[in-house]
């Protein structure tokens, strides 16, 4: 986030949290998206690494994104936002001496909050199948590397257990990952109203949801969320998924036609001056004035 009236995204992020509100916090996977999300009058955001395992590798979210592309992916989107960025930083890429480099890098790429999960390494989107985690002792030590580590930036700490132990051993590890100074607990994949409770019921720590679009989690209202005792929620998915129909729907329509004249007349794509508008155009057209460049009569001049 860029500094914004002299706050930090971490700042930000806990003034909202501080607020009462749940905090909604769409996923991105990369620049344009993450536009998109703060046009759209959201006030944070979230950085997807399902999203952008996607948007970069063109693969699943399966544990191959490296941290030097994740931190660069971060990095690019709070150079354009003005809203706090939470993002995915997956089991540390490592061992607690990994974990606090991790942290020290994604803070330096001006994140709010990182999110670190207790699965083995390499990890794997939590809604799928075959997940396994480290020994709840061993996700401790990372958690508090990484509250070492960081200066502002807050710490969420995730767990993967209950879809290996159930919801008893998600709470006791989540209650350890809270007393190593986690300021956000989260429990991914969590299958029921009732054991969201049994979460959002641990003291002293604020509460993180996910919903995903045909995902494990039932899906519900801001209203409903806030409600049983979630902090935040993120859709990480969802901007991922509209974009990939999208996309497709494009590129039938411009087969079958062999024309974008009804994609033009339909209005499934911005004009070109709309689009400009939307990434900065003016913004940049305003500094041109400002710094007197006129790159057009410059050339002719030569």
């Amino acid at each position: 986030m860029r500094n914004t009236n002299g706050k930090s995204g971490p700042q930000v992020l806990k003034e909202m949290l501080r607020g009462g509100e749940i905090v909604i916090a769409p996923g991105c996977y990369d620049c344009l998206s993450a536009r998109l999300v703060e046009h759209a009058g959201f006030k944070a955001a979230f950085m997807t690494g399902f999203g952008a395992s996607g948007s970069i590798l063109g693969q699943p979210d399966y544990g191959l994104m490296t941290m030097n592309e994740m931190v660069t992916v971060c990095a690019n989107m709070n150079s354009i936002l003005n809203i706090p960025l939470i993002g995915d930083i997956d089991t540390g890429y490592g061992n607690p001496l990994n974990v606090f480099r991790t942290v020290r890098e994604f803070e330096r790429a001006g994140m709010a909050a990182v999110h670190l999960e207790d699965q083995v390494f390499p990890k794997r989107c939590g809604h799928m199948e075959k997940k396994a985690v480290v020994p709840m002792e061993e996700h401790v030590e990372k958690i508090r590397a990484a509250v070492d580590a960081r200066d502002e930036m807050l710490i969420i700490a995730r767990t993967d257990s209950f879809a290996t132990n159930g919801i008893d051993e998600a709470v006791r590890r989540l209650k350890a990952y809270r007393d190593a100074g986690a300021d956000i607990i989260y429990a991914d994949g969590l299958t029921n109203v009732e054991d969201m409770k049994k979460v959002c019921a641990i003291e002293g720590v604020y509460k993180f949801g996910n919903q995903v679009e045909g995902g494990k989690s039932p899906v519900l209202s801001f209203d409903e969320l806030q409600e049983i005792g979630y902090n935040i929620a993120i859709y990480p998915t969802g901007t991922v998924f509209a974009a990939a129909r999208a996309i497709e729907k494009y590129l039938s329509s411009l087969k079958k036609d062999r024309s974008n004249g009804q994609i033009i007349e339909s209005g499934m794509v911005k004009g070109f001056a709309e689009y400009n508008d939307m990434v900065g155009m003016k913004e940049l057209t305003d500094m041109e004035a400002r710094y007197k460049v006129d790159l057009f009569k410059k050339k002719n001049q030569e």
